[in-house]
């Protein structure tokens, strides 16, 4: 284990103003996304509408990484070049999504176990050799009437640990992300709870497991109102439930929390972070590590004429900016006018 570049790599992955583009839907997620914008699911589509992403010019001033999937990773774009080559031309560092996905976990219904820890050494050798440095592991849990059980929390924080002390071990910076499902009728002092609970029982299991926290970020939910809760709390009250939760729960000393979007609309999750990030300072940056939020526009752009990237481009390049500036504390709705 090298902890000096874990360090260095955790560091620049939540450089000011920076934070991580994720595409590593499974190709089965992505189907649906390109279903949404009538394109058909072949790897030639995915290839080239990932190149067109990875490609956008000047992407690198707010963008630190960008999490793969497995095929991905291995490609390469039109041009010849692979995707790493294009990421590394822009100073952007690979990352992979490692886990094998949630499954039912056994004797209690309606709840997950994220697997895939079988064969993760090797897997994580590989991955290292063809230039991934940072990866992911995403761990779900479901709030509902008796849900989560400790029993699931524990279940998952243990997995995520394990991965945690496997990725350190072959120098690739883990991202841990214990995912909050939005859905349901749950309020926010609900997500309060079952958010504070996840995270101690986390990090307790990655102290046991000797993960170098240093090393290592934090993909966290926002402590936000159910999907469906009739009375559902404004931007202020999701900022501030959110900061006050991780003062709670996060050891000072993780390299920085970077939140998924996890349904949010792309505006919505930049404002959100901009309401945390105007707060105050906190032991550790607080960025972004959105898919949808800072895709869906580019999306529809790439959709309607894939032969003209330049569309696409601008609104990844517009999204990631506005993020950027939201991870610095300094983002204004004006700013979305002047685009």
């Amino acid at each position: 284990m090298d902890i000096a570049t874990l360090v260095s790599n955790a560091q620049a992955l939540v450089a000011p103003g920076k934070g991580i583009l994720a595409i590593d839907e499974s190709t089965p997620t992505i189907a649906k996304r390109l279903a949404s914008v009538n394109v058909e699911n072949t790897e030639h589509n995915r290839r080239d509408y990932r190149a067109t992403l990875l490609s956008t010019p000047g992407l690198g001033e707010h963008i630190s990484g960008a999490i793969l999937y497995d095929e991905t990773l291995r490609q390469s774009a039109a041009d010849g070049r692979s995707m790493v080559e294009i990421m590394q031309a822009q100073g952007i560092l690979p990352g992979i999504k490692v886990d094998a996905g949630a499954k039912p976990l056994a004797g209690h219904e309606d709840e997950k176990i994220t697997e895939g820890l079988d064969g993760l050494r090797d897997r994580l050798q590989a991955y290292h050799q063809l230039g991934a440095r940072f990866a992911k592991w995403r761990a779900v849990i479901t709030i509902g009437d008796g849900i989560p059980t400790s029993a699931c929390i524990e279940a998952n924080a243990h997995a995520l640990a394990r991965y945690a002390a496997l990725c350190q071990e072959n120098d690739i910076v883990p991202i841990v992300e214990p995912e909050i499902l939005m859905d349901g009728g749950h309020d926010l002092d609900d997500c309060f709870d079952v958010t504070e609970a996840t995270l101690r029982s986390l990090f307790a299991q990655m102290y046991e497991q000797g993960v170098v926290l240093e090393g290592a970020i934090l993909k966290a939910s926002m402590v936000i109102s159910g999907s469906e809760c009739e009375d559902r709390a404004d931007r202020v009250e999701v900022a501030q439930a959110t900061v006050t939760c991780l003062l709670n729960a996060v050891p000072a000393a993780l390299a920085g929390v970077v939140f998924l979007s996890g349904g949010q609309g792309d505006v919505e999750a930049t404002e959100h972070l901009q309401a945390m990030n105007a707060l105050g300072d906190f032991p550790w940056p607080l960025s972004f590590s959105y898919g949808r939020a800072l895709q869906q526009a580019a999306l529809k752009a790439w959709a309607a004429d894939p032969a003209n990237p330049q569309q696409a481009q601008k609104k990844l390049a517009h999204r990631a900016r506005m993020n950027g500036m939201a991870a610095s504390g300094q983002y204004a709705a004006s700013h979305e006018q002047a685009h």
